[in-house]
C-alpha cells in the first residue's frame, strides 16, 4: 500500500512510529506537511500539490493534524476523501472533536456519562453559571486550549467568579464543569482502534497540580478497565466517528466520566506505559479497512 502521514514533524514520536510500522510491513510511506500542500479545488479532478508534485495514488492517509491548524487540515483531508483516497481520521470527524462544545452535545445526545458542564461567552449571570455545575470547585476551561492549556480549577466560589470574568473580559467561549474530587488529579487515557480499547494508562497529575496530562509532568501507568469503562470510551469513539481515538475518562462514584476525545492521541506514553505496539496495531486496521472511497462523508462532510 501507498500511505501518507500528515504531519508537520516527521520527527515526533508518533509520526516515526507510524513511518517504522509503515515500512515494517512492507508498504511505501510519505510524510506530507500539511500547511505546505496546496490544492485544485475547481478542477473536475480534485488534485492536492505538494513541494511541486501532484499527490497521487494513495491508498490511505493517516491524519496527525494539530489543533493550531485544525481548520486547514480539515480541508486537507477533504480534499484526498474527495480524490477517493481512505482517511484514518475523516475531516467531518476530527471537526466534531476538536469543537469542545459540539463534541459535548454529541456525547450529551447518546446519553454518554460527563461531568456536569456549562458553556457561555459573554456570560452576565456569572453565579447562575457556576450554580449550574455545583457551585465550587470547579473547573473553567477555554475551548480553545490543549495539553492542559487553558484550564483553571477554582477551588471557591469566589474564584470561579473572579475567573470567569477575567475571561469574558478575553471575549472567549468558556465551558465550566463539575470538579470530580474522587478522581484524585488522575484521570484514564483509553485508546480506542475501530470498536475496541486496544490500552488503557491511568494517568496522575504531578504534585501540586490537578491537571494530569504527561506535558504538564504526570506520570502514567498501565491501567485495568472495567466493562462499562471499555463501552464507553467504545462509545465516545463513536459518537465522533473516530476510527482511532484517545478517550479520556474520570472514575467517579456514578461511573466512568469522558472528559475528552481526542482525535489525533499520542502514542509515545501509552506504547512506553503499557509496552503494546500501537502503532503496528493502527496500520493493521488499515490494512483490513482502507479501500477507494471507503469513507462516510467522501469530503462531502
Amino acid at each position: 500500500m501507498k500511505i501518507g502521514i500528515l504531519s508537520r514533524n516527521p520527527r515526533l514520536y508518533s509520526t516515526r512510529r507510524l513511518v517504522e510500522a509503515c515500512k515494517n510491513r512492507g508498504h511505501e510511506v510519505q510524510v506530507i506537511d500539511t500547511l505546505k500542500c496546496y490544492m485544485d479545488i475547481t478542477s473536475s479532478s480534485p488534485a492536492v500539490w505538494y513541494q511541486g508534485e501532484k499527490l497521487e495514488g494513495f491508498d490511505a492517509i493517516i491524519p496527525r493534524i494539530g489543533a493550531s491548524v485544525t481548520q486547514y487540515g480539515l480541508a486537507v483531508i477533504r480534499q484526498f476523501e474527495m480524490m477517493g483516497a481512505y482517511t484514518l481520521t475523516e475531516s467531518i470527524a476530527l471537526g466534531r472533536s476538536r469543537d469542545k462544545l459540539r463534541s459535548l452535545q454529541l456525547l450529551s445526545r447518546k446519553s454518554v456519562g460527563m461531568p456536569k458542564t456549562g458553556f457561555a461567552h459573554s456570560v452576565d449571570n456569572t453565579k447562575e453559571l457556576i450554580d449550574l455545575v455545583g457551585g465550587a470547585p470547579l473547573v473553567i476551561k477555554l475551548t480553545e486550549g490543549t495539553q492542559g492549556k487553558g484550564v483553571v480549577l477554582a477551588e471557591t466560589r469566589k474564584a470561579a467568579e473572579s475567573v470567569i470574568d477575567a475571561f469574558r473580559e478575553l471575549e472567549a467561549d468558556i465551558l465550566v464543569q463539575e470538579f470530580i474530587k474522587e478522581a484524585g488529579g488522575s484521570d484514564v487515557r483509553c485508546l480506542v482502534i475501530g470498536k475496541k480499547v486496544v490500552a488503557a494508562m491511568e494517568r496522575t497529575a504531578a504534585e501540586g497540580e490537578f491537571r494530569s496530562n504527561l506535558h504538564r509532568g504526570g506520570t502514567a501507568q498501565l491501567t485495568k478497565l472495567t466493562p462499562d469503562e471499555r463501552a464507553t470510551a467504545v462509545k465516545a469513539a463513536q459518537c465522533m466517528g473516530l476510527n482511532i481515538a484517545g478517550v479520556d475518562l474520570l472514575r467517579s462514584n456514578r461511573g466512568p466520566l469522558v472528559m475528552e476525545v481526542n482525535s489525533s492521541p499520542g502514542l509515545e506514553g501509552i506504547e512506553n506505559s503499557t509496552n503494546k505496539d500501537i502503532a503496528n496495531m493502527i496500520i493493521e486496521f488499515i490494512e483490513l479497512n482502507a479501500r477507494p472511497n471507503n469513507t462516510k462523508t467522501r469530503g462531502k462532510g
